[in-house]
């Protein structure tokens, strides 16, 4: 994959890590400060449960874009950062989970199985964690060889699904302004639509390809 962008590459490439670090753990101490502080409104343990969903829904979408980055820059080392987004995105799902399970039902698993069972978009919610766990689990390169690089790509297609089934759980969890989801669950359409798009062209592309070759005079 040839650079686009080489004079900008080199700094990029620098910086870009130590720059998503800071994004991923500085949300911490600062949602950590405003519960000590009681910065949180009326209902602390509902906001923090909303952030913390909201930073996993980001960075969800973030890993996302990384794919279409990658193909307009030609920066093909990017796609280090699409698993360390992808991480970061369930880790802060985690937490959001956490937070509801600990701090809103205090591990009262019978009343968390039926608010599961009872509120779509808790069920949405939970299977957008939940097809997030194996992409977790088989994010390294040993993952990579040890699946090979086909089922790879088919196992970590599930982070489509994930990612629609969480920009659903934000929409319907947000009971007056739907700006925000409606913002995410369109950034998040756009990437996928993306890959639609490549994907139709690339097969165009390969049955143009086919259909000249054998259309070639033999001799």
């Amino acid at each position: 994959m040839k650079s686009r962008f080489p004079a900008l590459e080199a700094p990029v490439r620098r910086w870009v890590r130590p720059a998503l670090w800071l994004l991923v753990v500085l949300p911490v101490p600062m949602l950590v400060a405003q519960l000590l502080l009681n910065q949180l409104g009326a209902d602390p343990i509902d906001k923090l449960e909303r952030l913390s969903g909201l930073w996993a829904l980001r960075f969800l979408a973030a890993s996302l874009a990384v794919t279409p980055l990658m193909r307009l820059t030609g920066w093909g080392w990017l796609v280090a950062q699409r698993r360390f987004l992808g991480l970061a995105a369930f880790f802060w799902a985690l937490g959001h989970l956490s937070v509801y399970t600990v701090l809103d039902w205090f591990f009262d698993w019978a009343e968390i199985g039926k608010d599961i069972v009872k509120h779509l978009y808790i069920t949405l919610g939970m299977l957008a964690f939940v097809l997030m766990i194996p992409l977790a689990l088989t994010s390294t390169k040993a993952s990579i060889r040890r699946l090979g690089g086909v089922r790879w790509n088919r196992l970590h297609a599930l982070v489509y699904v994930s990612a629609i089934a969480a920009c659903f759980h934000f929409v319907w969890a947000v009971k007056k302004d739907i700006t925000q989801p409606i913002f995410y669950g369109t950034v998040v359409a756009v990437l996928l639509a993306f890959r639609v798009v490549w994907r139709i062209d690339r097969r165009s592309s390969s049955r143009s390809v086919s259909g000249d070759t054998q259309s070639k005079p033999v001799g």
